[in-house]
């Protein structure tokens, strides 16, 4: 059998009030978060948590994802990572590289695969992910409750199996926080050229962007990117 879950992260600033979440349905989802962390560290818990959580399943994972950054990291730059002592091509420490060794060793033996899908477009599963990850943000903010939510009970109408107990998750960030530049995407792959690309707004427009990427909890670059 195959679960299918949708995970995603949420940062009110990015840094600031992050949430996860992780969602298979209204009965099995998980969420969680920090008073400060990144869109990305927020992104990363949600995936690790649900292979924590499927790990006593022998079900395949069928990940939606919105964050290509998380999938490019899990799924092309951490074998080379690894090789470099957890560094990147420049000799620089890899970013968030305490959530993606924890991932790492989640990963192993698992069978599952990533599937990129476009955030904010209405994708049932990934809003309802989104929506709960960015109600965790929220709460941090205020200083509310934070809603957890029941965990893995059934592992979806699919599977219909009882499931183990969820694991205690991380609740604070453990990783040095910092505010990427406007064009700076975090973990660019060394290895691959990139290129530089200057975008020219009208202010009509950069307002229009800053307020898209603010609902959207990411920075303006990264919403950008997303469109690409």
């Amino acid at each position: 059998m195959t679960i299918t879950a949708a995970a995603d992260g949420s940062a009110l600033g990015n840094p600031g009030p992050a949430g996860w979440a992780w969602y298979v349905d209204d009965d099995n989802w998980a969420a969680g978060g920090w008073k400060h962390a990144t869109n990305n560290q927020g992104e990363l818990m949600a995936v690790l948590d649900l292979l924590l959580a499927t790990a006593h399943l022998d079900d395949d994972l069928h990940i939606l994802c919105d964050s290509q950054y998380v999938i490019n990291c899990i799924t092309k730059w951490m074998p080379g990572w690894k090789k470099k002592g957890w560094r990147k091509g420049d000799g620089k420490p890899v970013m968030n590289v305490e959530l993606l060794k924890r991932i790492d060793e989640a990963v192993v033996g698992r069978r599952y695969r990533f599937e990129w899908v476009k955030g904010h477009v209405g994708h049932v599963l990934n809003e309802a992910a989104d929506s709960r990850a960015r109600a965790v943000a929220e709460a941090f903010q205020r200083g509310t409750t934070v809603p957890e939510g029941p965990g893995l009970t059934t592992a979806g109408s699919a599977s219909g199996v009882s499931a183990a107990p969820r694991r205690d998750v991380v609740s604070d960030a453990r990783e040095p926080v910092s505010t990427p530049s406007l064009f700076s995407f975090d973990e660019e792959p060394d290895d691959e050229p990139t290129r530089s690309v200057t975008v020219v707004l009208t202010e009509a427009q950069h307002e229009r962007l800053v307020d898209r990427a603010r609902r959207a909890s990411v920075t303006p670059a990264e919403y950008l990117r997303g469109r690409i």
